[in-house]
């Protein structure tokens, strides 16, 4: 019998298929191999406008706890910083990163007033914080003024079919895979890719519309959208190398499946792309568009030691450990 029933806010799968969602999909795959966990899910599925007002405001403040408090669960987890205000039983939180609050100028008003409010108290409510980086656990005390030992760090993992052996896609080609969407910097990467001249070599950018009218019309650029893992994986073995030049992330996960596919990165020096990197990609100024060309060529020349170098770097992250250091979190805030 399950010594601890913990209850899982679902909902962030009806809105994403970026980086909260692989981190959520993997996290429960994993949790429900654990024995000593009963997990109980909660959903508000509803798209839109009205219904993201309805569940930031109804769902998150008032209904998801008393559900929680019904149902009798002994932790209530909340997989993104939208949680609740106050919880009657043990709240756990994921902080993926603080970019409302470090870079309000790249949301839209309801997010940025949303974030400003509820952020600060739903960090006091909670009984354990995890950061899925030791940068973003930085961000959460310094931004939100939450005591270390509160915050767990717990990296993500990755997994099947982000791994070397497979098809890859035909063509010669860069690949980068991003939202559209202002802090991922990708007029910075266009224009470094264009200096960079790498004898026909085509830019594939992966990833669903954002918001900021972010365009990426340009020579040898295609923008390709939204696509499943499994292609995603077919791209990244197929590739020359990823670029990932964000300007800020809370972790970077893309990185993470690039390298594990034998993908060469070349990636942000700084932040969290930073530190899930290590030593295993080209890192760069990503505020240089000419920084950004030399670090692609310079990616392509060293093709086979960064591929090496990103397999080596990509075992140490795994989502059984991830799930492993998560329920330690939930008995630690249940204690």
């Amino acid at each position: 019998m399950a010594d601890l029933r913990v209850g899982i806010d679902t909902s962030p799968l009806a809105l994403t298929r970026a980086g909260t969602a692989r981190y959520l999909e993997a996290l429960l795959e994993q949790l429900e191999r654990d024995n000593g966990l009963e997990l109980r899910r909660y959903h508000f599925g509803a798209r839109g406008r009205p219904a993201k007002i309805a569940r930031d405001v109804g769902w998150y403040l008032a209904a998801l706890p008393i559900l929680a408090r019904r149902d009798g669960v002994d932790v209530l987890h909340c997989p993104t910083f939208r949680a609740p205000l106050r919880s009657p039983l043990p709240l756990v939180v994921t902080v993926h990163d603080l970019a409302v609050l470090r870079h309000p100028e790249a949301f839209n008003r309801w997010a940025r007033n949303y974030g400003r409010l509820t952020l600060p108290q739903v960090a006091r409510s909670a009984a354990a914080v995890i950061a899925v980086s030791e940068f973003t656990k930085g961000e959460v005390v310094e931004l939100l003024g939450v005591a270390p030992e509160r915050v767990h760090v717990v990296r993500h993992g990755v997994a099947s079919p982000f791994e070397p052996e497979g098809p890859a896609a035909d063509g010669d080609y860069v690949l980068a895979v991003s939202t559209l969407e202002p802090r991922k910097n990708l007029a910075r990467l266009l224009d470094g890719f264009s200096r960079a001249a790498l004898d026909g070599t085509e830019l594939r950018i992966a990833g669903a519309k954002g918001w900021g009218d972010v365009r990426v019309e340009a020579e040898r650029v295609r923008w390709l959208g939204e696509v499943e893992d499994e292609e995603l994986a077919r791209l990244y073995r197929g590739a020359r190398c990823l670029a990932y030049v964000s300007l800020y992330e809370g972790f970077g996960l893309p990185i993470l499946e690039a390298m594990a596919c034998g993908t060469p990165v070349v990636t942000t020096a700084w932040g969290a792309c930073a530190e899930v990197a290590g030593d295993a990609a080209v890192l760069v100024d990503a505020l240089d568009p000419d920084a950004i060309a030399a670090r692609l060529a310079e990616a392509l020349e060293r093709h086979e030691e960064l591929a090496a170098r990103g397999l080596e770097r990509a075992r140490a992250f795994s989502w059984e450990r991830a799930a492993s250091e998560t329920a330690a979190v939930y008995r630690e805030a249940a204690a």
